[in-house]
This record gives structure tokens, C-alpha cells and sequence, in this order.
């Protein structure tokens, strides 16, 4: 079994903020064989950084150890420039022939948000180091690290990446000809991993396809790997293709192979709250550009619940695609009448109703002069615990608002999620058992709608990706694959 996760790590215990809005999975990247490799897996890491602000790391080779360097916080905290030239010179330290690195920007769906969970994890195996780093969720993570535990591997951290390490160790152990492949077998649920050996990056992405993962080439050839293409757009790298569902990718001095650990699943699950929220809009995820796919799920939105007003408003920064369909849709004006105060983090939302509206006023800020007796319409991408968005509204109707129309751009959230999106437990949620009048009095709005699901998966559906190849369970209840209903997210931080 891997002994404890190593390398430079630091910082303390964060406790997990409440928030009233879905929150992102994880940001992978890895490269081989380019120049100054640290240096663009930072710059990747600030393209992915909107997927996790808990923690960053990186690791790189140096064709004979591993060296990482990882720590809370966001990525400009969490390195300076004597990091990424330290890693730069352990990565061309291989008879200058440059190595690999991969790296991970966090945010914890299981796992407290801690040091020892930072990422990328390394393992010490009697065949050498091994490095990890997760964008997903394990559903079997909780029975997998049983059996190990049971078997005599010893935990170090929360995270279920951690019981992946023990499971390709557990398989290497038992004479796999393939340990990797015989480990993705064994999990179950939503990933993409991103590993590094001595002499090798290899990725893998489940068979369901729930998180987007992409293949590119940078401008002098190396070939690498990121959650998002907006990641090689900042590193001047080009789009390939997407590493398919079930793949899995080695990228090392002969370039670049690929093998099978499954074939695609029949039913295919991208997750739809990737276009509704979660991805960069200048990303291209699931074969569509996320701007325009959230533009046109704002036209559909005003297909569907029009109303009459005055000037459309989005609510920064997520909703301000769709607002910019429903404004172009509608021809009311578009106007920035909600300002956002970039200087407050997540460590100002604290887990009181109270002080969370009091964190609203801090985060956001509305501009009397341009709401005062006018007819709104807000456009948000979700309304989730419901007591944030109650603030947002009431800050609006004390400006002076004369009505406000709320609209969404998602059906309601009723479900939960257990392939990576950080939804509350349902009875939380609060569209679980009310109906969309019963919320529409909560937020005290003049009005509320939702976009249907038929409506998103209208705007979602391509030639590439069909409509019934997404995951809706957070709307529907429908889960492509059977879930254990006790699988909570503290039970997946307690047992992961």
C-alpha cells in the first residue's frame, strides 16, 4: 500500500462555508515533455481557478522522484515565483530532456477542507512514487476504503483521491498486469484523474463522462491535458479532443497512447450544470461553446415565462450570460444594476441566516438609481438554499424597486448530487417539496419561473452530445446510476 501523501505542504484547517449557490467540483491539468511545465501548469491553474479556491498544488518529475508543492488558498497565494522555478528545474532535470507535472485546483465535495487533503496526493509504492489529482466524486469511495482498512492500509487524509492511491496499490500488489485498469474498474461514480509517475502522465475518465476532460497540444508540441479548454487557450495550447468516456491517456517521451479500462457506459451522463453554471463560458464543454449555450438558455426563458418590464438585470457574475439572452430575446435593456465586490472571499459567508445576509450585502451591492421604480427582471442561474437570494431581493426592493420577476435559468434544484456538484442535503434545498409559488412568497418576489428541463435540454442537445446523454438528477431524480440514498456529504467527509 502507498505510504503517507508527501511533499511541501502547509496552512490550516478551513471550516466549510454555507453558501446559497451550488459550488464548484475541481480543476485538473497535467503536461509532458514542455518547457518550463510549472510555469504552465500555474497559468492553467488561474484559467481554472472559478472550479476550487480551497487549495492548489503541483508536482513534477524529476525522471527519478516526485516534487510537489501545495498549500490552501488560491493559486497566487499558494505560489511564488521561487516555487514555479524550483519545479521548472526538477521537471528539466532529466538530462534537460523536460518531464511532466500535473496539477489541481480544489474545492471539497468529499473531504474536509484541509492541508492533508490538498492536492495532488503522492504515494510512495515498492515500484516508486506515484501522484494523483481528482475532479469528481466516488459513490464507492466509502466501501472501497472499508475493505482496504480492513486489509490493513492506514488513511492519511479525508479525500476519496486518497482510497484511489490504496486501490491501484492493492491491485499492483495482487499482480494486475494492468493496475490502473484494474482500479478504474473497481470505482464507481463520477471522474477524471490526472497521475504522474517518474516517466509518465496518465489520465483517466470514468465511462458515465460526467466532467469534461480535453486533450491539446501546445504550440511546440507537448501534448496536455486540462478540465477546461479554456486552460490551453491561456497557454496558447490547441484543442485536440476529449478524452472519451472509459479512456485511458498516457502521455510520455513517445508521445502519446491510449487504452480502454471500459467501454462508454449506453447511458452517457455529462453533467448539465456544467453549461448551466459551472464551466468558464469561454470554455467549449460537451461539444458547445458555454457563452452561447447560456445565451440561449436565457431566449428560452423568455419563450417560456415572459413578463413585462422596464430593464433586465443579471445576477453577477453567473447569471450574466443567460440575462444577456433573455435581454436580447425580450428588448428590454440590459443594465448592470447589481455590482459585485470582488474583494470579498468565501471566507466571508459564514453558516448563520444572519450573518450569510449580512455576507450578501458585503458581496453584492445595488445601484438605487437604476432599479428605482423600475419593473425588473433579475436573471440567476439557481436559487438553491433560497435565504441568500431572499437578501439579494430584498436589497433591491429597499432600492426602490417597483416589481421584481425573478427568473432562472435551470428547472429547480429538488435532488441531490453525487458525482461532484456540492448541493446541501434536499431537506435544504428550497424547491424540495414546495411548489413555485410557495418560493416565489419565500423570496418575495412579484413573480418567479424556471426554465424547464425540456427547455435546457433543448439549448444543451448537439450533434456531438445529444440531449439524453445528460445528467439530470439534481432536477429529475433520475440518476443513471443506482446511488446509496445515505450517501450524504458528511458521510462521504467522515468515511473519505
Amino acid at each position: 500500500m502507498p505510504s503517507q501523501p508527501s511533499g511541501n505542504s502547509g496552512g490550516t484547517d478551513i471550516p466549510m462555508p454555507v453558501l446559497d449557490e451550488p459550488r464548484e467540483h475541481c480543476g485538473v491539468f497535467a503536461a509532458w515533455g514542455a518547457p518550463n511545465p510549472a510555469r504552465l501548469a500555474y497559468y492553467a491553474l488561474f484559467a481554472l481557478q472559478h472550479r476550487g479556491q480551497e487549495s492548489a498544488g503541483i508536482v513534477a518529475t524529476d525522471g527519478e522522484r516526485l516534487h510537489r508543492h501545495s498549500d490552501m488558498g488560491l493559486v497566487a497565494n499558494v505560489f511564488a515565483n521561487e516555487h514555479l522555478e524550483e519545479l521548472d528545474a526538477v521537471a528539466a532535470s532529466r538530462d534537460g530532456t523536460p518531464g511532466g507535472v500535473i496539477a489541481h485546483n480544489r474545492y471539497s465535495t468529499t473531504g474536509v477542507s484541509s492541508a492533508e487533503n490538498a492536492q495532488p496526493f503522492v504515494g510512495q509504492f515498492a515500484a516508486g512514487a506515484l501522484a494523483i489529482a481528482h475532479n469528481g466524486n466516488l459513490t464507492n469511495a466509502h466501501v472501497l476504503r472499508r475493505e482496504l482498512e480492513e486489509a490493513g492500509a492506514a488513511f492519511h487524509a479525508t479525500s476519496d483521491t486518497e482510497v484511489v492511491l490504496h486501490v491501484i496499490a492493492h491491485e499492483a500488489a495482487r499482480g494486475a498486469p494492468d493496475p490502473l485498469a484494474s482500479a478504474m474498474e473497481r470505482l464507481e461514480g463520477a471522474f477524471c484523474f490526472v497521475l504522474l509517475s517518474r516517466d509518465r502522465v496518465e489520465v483517466a475518465r470514468d465511462r458515465h463522462g460526467w466532467r469534461p476532460l480535453v486533450l491539446g497540444r501546445t504550440s511546440d508540441g507537448a501534448p496536455v491535458v486540462a478540465s477546461e479548454t479554456v486552460a490551453l487557450d491561456v497557454i496558447g495550447a490547441t484543442y485536440e479532443r476529449e478524452i472519451e468516456p472509459g479512456e485511458i491517456v498516457t502521455l510520455n517521451d513517445d508521445g502519446v497512447s491510449s487504452r480502454r479500462f471500459a467501454e462508454p457506459s449506453p447511458r452517457l451522463a455529462h453533467c448539465v450544470f456544467e453549461h448551466v453554471y459551472f464551466a468558464s463560458p469561454a470554455s467549449r464543454v460537451f461539444g458547445s461553446t458555454v457563452q452561447l449555450i447560456r445565451e440561449k438558455l436565457g431566449e428560452t426563458l423568455w419563450d417560456e415565462a415572459p413578463v413585462a418590464a422596464d430593464i433586465v438585470l443579471p445576477m453577477p457574475d453567473s447569471g450574466r450570460s443567460s440575462a444577456t439572452g433573455f435581454a436580447r430575446a425580450s428588448g428590454y435593456p440590459y443594465r448592470e444594476g447589481i455590482i459585485p465586490n470582488r474583494y470579498v472571499g468565501r471566507t466571508f459567508i459564514k453558516p448563520t441566516d444572519e450573518e450569510r445576509v449580512s455576507a450578501v450585502r458585503l458581496k453584492l451591492n445595488v445601484i438605487a438609481e437604476i432599479v428605482r421604480d423600475k419593473r425588473i427582471v433579475v436573471v440567476d442561474d439557481s436559487v438553491v438554499r433560497g435565504t441568500t437570494t431572499r437578501a439579494k431581493m430584498d436589497q433591491l426592493r429597499k432600492a426602490g424597486a417597483k416589481e421584481i420577476h425573478l427568473r432562472i435559468s435551470c428547472p429547480p434544484i429538488r435532488h441531490a448530487c453525487y458525482f461532484g456538484v456540492d448541493f446541501p442535503d434536499v431537506q435544504q434545498l428550497v424547491a424540495t417539496g414546495r411548489t413555485t409559488e410557495q418560493i416565489r412568497a419565500l423570496l418575495g418576489v412579484d413573480s418567479l419561473a424556471y426554465l424547464s428541463l425540456d427547455g435546457l435540454l433543448r439549448c444543451v442537445g448537439n450533434a456531438d452530445v445529444p440531449a439524453d446523454r445528460y445528467c439530470t438528477a439534481c432536477y429529475s431524480g433520475d440518476y443513471p446510476i443506482a446511488v446509496d440514498p445515505s450517501l450524504r456529504k458528511e458521510v462521504l467527509a467522515k468515511n473519505c
